[in-house]
């Protein structure tokens, strides 16, 4: 007797078949993970298959939302050894970014990374060697990235209608006031909470309801996040590293500190940076206590704005996080300028241009091999906040050099039993 096969086996009535789906779970299930699986999810060639959180109380709302195909884990370890899986979502806290990224690639799965990629130097160097080695896709989740106003602007730099760029300005302000985001919340932890495997690598600290209550307050820790530069840093640094094509800067200079905010967390409050580059300067600003914008539009609220400014020979470029631009030339210096034509082909979607690239095998324009050179200047501002003092970079041997203390505290100390996965550094 013939086989009948049901057309939706086949794909047909609009449907996928089965065998070209892309077995997805998350690890991390807060609100910027489940915006990435809703992102992915709601297209026909994915299905949600597998969900870990530490935490129940956000565990449960997506083990209900996919319940018929989504399977429930606890540990990190036993979702990635999960057969009915084929790639991952990772929106941990950064902490975690690193040694899960890894794990991920080496059981085989492609990974959809959180910013920040990492917290430290040799995290960074070694996710990156992992990805290459185990030939895994992998999308770090700096959205901005994708965004039509990203391309145009990318564009218009690369014109040369702004002429030789020495200096490029990124920052990213907000007013939390003397008070940050609250105090007396510690307590025991809540009900359904891991807590030790929250924390996993990084200290077991005190249990606070405002560290765990979302991704907001997690930069006010500097052991879970290392603060707002790696919080916020990525989308802004993106911009001019992509449009000028850089490589690593040679030098890193911070200064800041905690000087005024009053709350339950430790991370500093404000941070100045200068990354030197063969022929051009950059620099961050960041502070959570007064949140003007220079040009960025001020409306009189204290909200955050965070925004860069690419200042050339014949003009002056400056854009904010939403993608509204504008142009301020030097005297006549750009008359008779036109503007550049679209060259850099639309985005279907961060995430979107990750599941099909998962299909080609080919890596996505955020992988970790660019992400790099946006990841290492901004953990290395933050060790150079730590330290005090200025930091000297060797883009060949990708290393600290002239300062040993500097290149070992590069390489993170994770508290037992886990272990940083050295061999990725070779």
């Amino acid at each position: 007797m013939p086989t009948q096969i049901p057309q939706s086996v086949l794909g047909g009535n609009g449907t996928t078949p089965p065998s070209e789906r892309i077995r997805l779970g998350i690890i991390g299930c807060g609100n910027m993970g489940q915006s990435n699986l809703t992102n992915c999810a709601q297209y026909p060639d994915v299905v949600v298959t597998a969900a870990c959180d530490v935490d129940e109380n956000r565990r449960i709302p997506v083990l209900e939302r996919y319940k018929t195909t989504c399977k429930e884990f606890k540990d990190f370890r036993e979702l990635l050894q999960y057969k009915e899986l084929d790639a991952v979502i990772i929106a941990t806290l950064p902490h975690w970014h690193a040694l899960q990224a890894i794990a991920a690639c080496e059981a085989g799965k492609d990974i959809y990374l959180q910013k920040p990629m990492t917290l430290h130097l040799a995290e960074s160097i070694a996710v990156r060697n992992a990805v290459k080695q185990h030939n895994r896709i992998c999308q770090v989740g700096t959205q901005h990235h994708a965004t039509e106003a990203h391309r145009r602007i990318v564009e218009l730099i690369r014109s040369g209608n702004l002429g030789e760029i020495g200096v490029v300005r990124t920052f990213n302000v907000m007013n939390q006031g003397v008070q940050g985001i609250g105090s007396g919340f510690y307590s025991a932890p809540h009900e359904g909470l891991d807590w030790n495997m929250w924390c996993g690598p990084a200290p077991l600290g005190k249990y606070n309801r405002l560290l765990v209550n979302r991704a907001y307050n997690h930069c006010s820790w500097m052991d879970y996040s290392g603060g707002w530069t790696p919080g916020n840093g990525p989308h802004m640094l993106d911009l001019p590293i992509r449009a000028l094509d850089l490589g690593y800067p040679t030098q890193i200079s911070a200064s800041g500190g905690r000087f005024i905010v009053k709350d339950d967390g430790d991370a500093y409050d404000q941070h100045e940076v200068l990354w030197r580059y063969p022929n051009l300067n950059l620099t961050w600003m960041m502070s959570l206590t007064n949140s003007y914008g220079f040009d960025v539009e001020r409306d009189g609220t204290a909200h955050v704005r965070v925004g860069a400014y690419f200042h050339g020979v014949n003009g002056t470029l400056y854009t904010d996080y939403a993608g509204n631009f504008k142009v301020l030339p030097e005297g006549d210096f750009m008359q008779g300028k036109e503007a550049p034509l679209k060259s850099i082909p639309p985005s279907p979607g961060h995430e979107r241009e990750w599941l099909d690239c998962i299909k080609s095998r080919q890596q996505p324009s955020c992988n970790p091999a660019y992400h790099v050179k946006v990841d290492v200047p901004l953990v290395l501002s933050v060790l150079s906040l730590k330290l005090g003092r200025s930091l000297r970079f060797d883009p060949k041997t990708e290393r600290i050099v002239g300062d040993e203390e500097a290149a070992r505290l590069a390489v993170p100390s994770y508290r037992e039993p886990w272990k940083f996965p050295k061999q990725y550094l070779a």
